[in-house]
Formats: C-alpha cells, structure tokens, sequence
C-alpha cells in the first residue's frame, strides 16, 4: 500500500514538477538537478547520485517519466542529475558522457535510438557504472536490467479493442483499416506494432478487415520520432490517394497517442467520409484525452509511468547495495500493481538477455477514464467533461 500511496503522491505533484522542469532547462535541452534530497539545506551528504537521461520534452509522455523518476529517487535521498535531450541522440551521447564524468553511481536511461548508445554504454561499463535501460530497450550488454510495460501486450490491447469494437467474430464486414507505427529507432515501436498485427491479421487474411492503401508493413507505416506532424501529413497522403472519393476508414490504428493526434488532425481536415473512424493511441496525454471526450479518438493504452517509476527507483536501490536482483524484488518491494520477471524476451544486440521488469498497461476509454486516471489521482476532471494532469 505505501508503493501505491507513494506513486499516488507523485501524481499530484506531477504539474508542479513539469512547471519546475521547464524552468529549468538550458539551452541545450538538459535539466540539472543536483543536490541531495528535496529535504535537506542543499548541501552534499555524500548521497549516491543517479543520472536520468530522457529522449524529449517535446511530448508529454516524457515529461511526465523525467518528473516522476527525478522525484522518486530524490525523495529516497539520492542526488539526482536530470537531461533532455531534444531527440538528438549526440546530444543524449553527451549529457550521459557528462553523467559518468560527474561521478554517477547509477544511470536510468530512456534511449532516443537503443542502437546509437554503444560508446557511451562501454564507458559506463569499463567506469563500472550499472545502467538500468528505461522504457525503451539499450542494444548493448552493459545495460544491466531493463524496466518498461509489456509492449507487446501494448499492441494486442489496441487490436482486441478494433476486434470487440467493431465485433468481428460476427459482422459482416468488410471494414476498411489503416495503420500507423511508431518510431522505428524505438525498440518498443515493433513490439508495439507487431501486437496489434498478430491480433487483426486473421481478420486481414480473411478480408473481413481491408487496408485499402495495402500498407501493412511496418517500416512503410513508421513515424519516425513519434512526431505528430509527420504522423499527419503521411494520413493526408493516405486520404488523397485512396479515399478522396468518399471512400470509408472504419479504423486507424496508431501506435501511440501523438501520432494518433496527428492522424486525428488529418481526419478532420481531409477526410471525406461522413463516419468517425475509430482511433487508437497510447499514454494518456492530455490532449488526446480531450479527443476522448470530444469522440475524436476512441481509446488510449494507459501506463501509469508513476509505478514505472517505483519499479526503477526500488531496482535502483537494490542495485546500488549490492543486492542479487531476481524475482523476489516483486515480493519484497510490495508493490500493489502488475508486475513480470521476465528472462525470455528481451536481448542486446549480441543475443544477451536483458532481464526485464515488466509492468502492464490498460485500456482507457471515455466509459472507464474516470475510474482508471481520476479515481486513482493521476488526473483531475473539469466541469466540462476533460481530464487534466494532476496538480
């Protein structure tokens, strides 16, 4: 119950927090916050710092995993130094190199490309530095453990929901579906993808589901860096080339919620069917909540990144004394939500497992939203039906 108290207190002071973070950020894109914990005169105690890397704060989602892990671990009495680094992965290279010059005992790295990082990596191993690979998956055996949610489930929570939605196994059909992936320098982006496929292809097979533009593959369907613009623009192309005559979308799969954003924009805009498609996304931004609301999206694939965050701050402990780290760490930790020790299913580039922490996320629709983000406290309601970031 107190993991759960403790990641509920995170939520409320998640506004806070990103208002602090965009206070802080230089001109290169990274925060830094040394010091010991938040409750102590500022001075050094000879704490053990942790580095925490993030890709962006261009999108919510990142801001919200930077806030949360800065505030875990710095509550825990650790020094924290926290970077963004504007989806530049030189610029991600630099602020880790910077990390392991200050003395880090510990590095919690979201990677922009978990294939660019390889020098930095053997030089957080050859300093003897433990790296816990965050959300997304570092190709290099140096990173020690890796903490995210089941992203393959991700995919497959996202196809379920078009198969009961539009009830498959027992309409007529046809319908017509399009997709839309993620960001193919994100390792999760696959797993994402693959999923929702693994999901909707017997449906594709038996043409009971149509993608009408034939783009099924996922390097032809990638939205490089999640960019929502890109994510648009590519959708509009799509409606001009094989919907223009009114032809109808019954779906649009996205992987995540800032393309979704993007390929809702593009809908309203150019579309010429007189249907709302629906529209899949994940992480629970705010302005894709509003979409709920508003029925321009039809669900999101939630992450309470605030229990991530306690997975990699109660991992980080166990790591940074020396701890033998298993499955026990589940049953020690007494977190009271999901959690998988996993050994099988994810591997460096050199076919090393990397064993895995994995959370699980959940569907989100305007029926349960208020159950699932208000009632828990990540999120706040207004008069006017819409969901706010927590503050």
């Amino acid at each position: 119950m107190k993991k759960r108290i403790l990641a509920l207190a995170l939520a409320a002071v998640m506004a806070l927090s990103l208002v602090a973070c965009g206070n802080t950020s230089n001109n290169n894109g990274s925060t830094n916050n040394n010091g010991a914990s938040d409750t102590d005169d500022g001075g050094s105690t000879g704490a053990q710092k942790v580095g925490i890397a993030m890709p962006t704060q261009s999108l919510e989602r990142w801001n919200r995993d930077g806030s949360y892990l800065d505030e875990q671990f710095k509550s825990a009495g650790y020094e924290t130094i926290l970077t963004y680094s504007d989806n530049d992965t030189n610029r991600q290279v630099s602020d880790i190199q910077n990390m392991i010059a200050d003395g880090v005992d510990l590095l919690v790295i979201a990677a922009i490309d978990g294939e660019a990082l390889n020098t930095v990596m053997n030089e957080a191993g050859e300093a003897g530095i433990p790296v816990i690979a965050y959300d997304r998956l570092i190709m290099n055996d140096n990173a020690s453990y890796y903490v995210s949610f089941d992203n393959y489930t991700v995919g497959t929570l996202q196809g379920q929901y078009v198969v009961d939605t539009l009830d498959l196994d027992n309409a007529a059909g046809p319908f017509n579906i399009e997709f839309t992936a993620g960001d193919p320098a994100d390792n999760n982006a696959g797993y994402f993808f693959q999923g929702a496929i693994d999901v909707l292809q017997p449906y594709i097979d038996s043409g009971k589901l149509n993608v009408v533009s034939g783009q099924t593959d996922f390097d032809t369907v990638a939205t490089a860096a999640w960019d929502t613009q890109t994510a648009m623009e590519r959708a509009q192309n799509v409606l001009a080339s094989y919907y223009a005559d009114g032809t109808q979308v019954d779906v649009w799969l996205c992987s995540n919620d800032s393309t979704a954003l993007g390929v809702a924009q593009a809908i309203e805009s150019d579309y010429a069917g007189s249907n709302q498609p629906i529209i899949t996304g994940q992480d629970g931004d705010e302005a894709n909540l509003k979409n709920l609301v508003d029925g321009k999206q039809s669900m999101t694939v939630y992450k309470a990144v605030a229990n991530e965050a306690v997975v990699t701050l109660d991992l980080g402990k166990a790591i940074l004394s020396g701890e033998d780290v298993n499955e026990s760490l589940i049953t020690a930790s007494g977190w009271d939500f999901e959690c998988a020790y996993d050994t099988t299913s994810y591997f460096t580039s050199d076919g090393n497992n990397c064993p895995s922490f994995l959370l699980v996320p959940d569907v989100v629709t305007t029926e349960n939203m208020v159950e699932k983000l208000v009632d828990t406290g990540y999120y706040t309601q207004d008069a006017d039906g819409y969901l706010h970031p927590a503050a």
